[in-house]
């Protein structure tokens, strides 16, 4: 995988196994990109809710979180919770993705997270993708499979705030969970900062990242 270089970043893709996962795991990281890089492109691909309401939500929110972005969504209708029995059909997805994009940055899912859907679009990834940098984003829940970080990107107190707001807003089909509320969010966010010497943060997880020092 590839490293950003300072200044360079013309597109970006974001993948996600269901409809709200980009926006809990990578919503504040989004919000700072395309808040600072008008006309960002933004392909987005999402294995399940496709001709649902959920659908609907993730369209609208992922319009908010990525502000003046040239935005492309995708949503497929894999079985939530299914996933290991549509490998093919994920597959070909993302490499169709990636015969049209050629992305500076990867936001997908990490690895080693516990949902067996969000672990196997993130092994998928790098079959597609084999030289971008992918940064695994993490979502809180019931199963404790929080890990130990590598990459940080600080969240100014308004951009964690927003993200929040909107997560709230633009998911109503989600706001019945117990663990989709305000503090668990931004708490999330608060004990990534200290981790990051910072108030706000969100974290990722890097399998590879190749440097370039030359200057």
């Amino acid at each position: 995988m590839i490293g950003l270089r300072p200044g360079r970043l013309g597109g970006v893709v974001a993948l996600g196994a269901h409809c709200d996962d980009i926006a809990i795991g990578a919503g504040g990281t989004l919000l700072t990109l395309c808040g600072s890089r008008p006309g960002l492109k933004v392909d987005v691909l999402v294995l399940s809710g496709g001709g649902t309401p959920r659908e609907d939500e993730e369209r609208a929110a992922l319009n908010a979180f990525c502000p003046g972005a040239e935005l492309d969504v995708t949503v497929l209708k894999l079985p939530d919770g299914r996933f290991p029995a549509h490998w093919e059909e994920a597959k070909n997805a993302l490499e169709e993705l990636r015969r049209r994009t050629d992305p500076d940055l990867i936001l997908a899912p990490r690895t080693d997270d516990a949902h067996q859907d969000h672990r196997g679009l993130a092994k998928l990834v790098p079959t597609a993708f084999r030289d971008h940098l992918a940064l695994g984003y993490e979502i809180v829940k019931w199963d404790g499979d929080l890990g130990s970080p590598s990459v940080y990107q600080p969240l100014d107190d308004d951009v964690a705030e927003e993200k929040v707001r909107l997560l709230q807003a633009h998911y109503a089909s989600q706001r019945h969970r117990p663990w989709y509320d305000r503090e668990a969010f931004l708490g999330l966010a608060r004990i990534r900062g200290i981790e990051a010497a910072t108030k706000y943060a969100e974290a990722f997880f890097a399998k590879k990242l190749t440097l370039d020092l030359k200057g």
